[in-house]
């Protein structure tokens, strides 16, 4: 990564440091309810990952931990990962309070190889992780190289397309492809909160089409599985939205026509 990318790296810490302090006592991640039992992964993952228990996961981008958690609870050997020093701190607390042996990594994931000396069955990564990522292939070759043979890559994410519009979702306003320069907007909000105010922190991102996200993998030598697309979110965090019949949040001025999130499923042979 170039100095540029540290600047970007810094910035983009320092709104999630922001954040996090504000996620952790938000009703949309509810950590009440969390500590009391409840499993903060969706029927999407849990369903397509399938049963968990005594395999090894390495959980990229974590943030402060719960999903890492869950997956412990499910009984398997769990490693987060995340760039927030403030995110961590908060993970390791829950894991502590909760008595489960889960294990936290406070680093960059192009760090990661400076960091850890493990190979794992499962790596896995959710909703709002890659967009801060400037480079798949480097994050790709990553993946492959602290995955055992045999080992399964997954990720479920918010679609690419819900990137390129403007806050209201009324007009096209940022590319689908990956640019050279990052999409830099000012933080003032966060989607746990509607009422808590950010600093106004700038942060740093990149749009990655399907079609590079999955190349990415497969070039890093990951034989792919499947790739699958849906028209809804487990999270009520776009405009004017509604829950269906399915518990799923679907946006009223485009139904079923919009796709919210997709996720892959990879192999390394």
């Amino acid at each position: 990564m170039s100095k540029e990318h540290n600047r970007y790296f810094e910035s983009n810490k320092k709104l999630w440091n922001e954040r996090t302090s504000v996620h952790v006592k938000s009703d949309f991640y509810n950590n009440e309810e969390f500590i009391s039992g409840r499993n903060s992964l969706n029927e999407i993952e849990l369903s397509e990952l399938g049963d968990v228990k005594g395999r090894s996961i390495l959980h990229l981008q974590c943030h402060f931990g719960q999903d890492t958690l869950s997956f412990a609870r499910m009984g398997a050997k769990a490693t987060g990962v995340d760039f927030s020093d403030e995110a961590i701190s908060n993970a390791m607390d829950l894991n502590e309070k909760l008595g489960l042996d889960a294990e936290f990594i406070n680093c960059n994931v192009y760090d990661l190889k400076n960091h850890l000396d493990k190979k794992f069955d499962i790596i896995f990564t959710s909703y709002g992780v890659i967009g801060w990522l400037p480079d798949l292939d480097l994050w790709a070759n990553l993946i492959s190289h602290f995955l055992k043979p045999g080992g399964v890559f997954y990720i479920v994410e918010f679609h690419p397309l819900v990137w390129m519009f403007d806050d209201n979702f009324e007009r096209i306003e940022y590319p689908y492809f990956n640019t050279e320069k990052p999409i830099e907007i000012s933080s003032t909000t966060t989607y746990a909160s509607s009422t808590e105010k950010l600093s106004g922190v700038t942060e740093y991102s990149w749009n990655h089409g399907i079609s590079e996200t999955t190349n990415a993998l497969i070039d890093a030598g990951l034989k792919v599985e499947f790739i699958h697309e849906f028209p809804f979110s487990p999270y009520n965090i776009f405009p004017d939205m509604y829950s269906g019949a399915d518990g799923y949040w679907r946006m009223k001025k485009f139904g079923d026509k919009l796709p919210l999130v997709f996720s892959i499923k990879a192999v390394k042979p």
